[in-house]
């Protein structure tokens, strides 16, 4: 089980073609602050239909896709 389980279950469920979250709202739907382990642990999200697209630092979100 990975630290991100709730985050990726929330992405499929949500459902939509593309979309982007904010740090803060993934600290809400994790439970724990976003952090650079993320980058290792994004990979994962493929098996749930979606990855991680753009990663801003300036505007501190990430946009999700759906993977085709």
């Amino acid at each position: 089980m990975s630290k991100y389980d709730s985050l990726w279950e929330f992405v499929q469920k949500k459902g939509s073609q593309s979309f982007k979250l904010t740090f803060d709202e993934i600290q809400n739907i994790v439970g724990i602050p976003l952090d650079h382990s993320f980058l290792k642990y994004k990979n994962e999200l493929t098996e749930y239909g979606y990855q991680v697209g753009k990663i801003s630092m300036k505007e501190k979100t990430v946009i999700f896709d759906k993977v085709e």
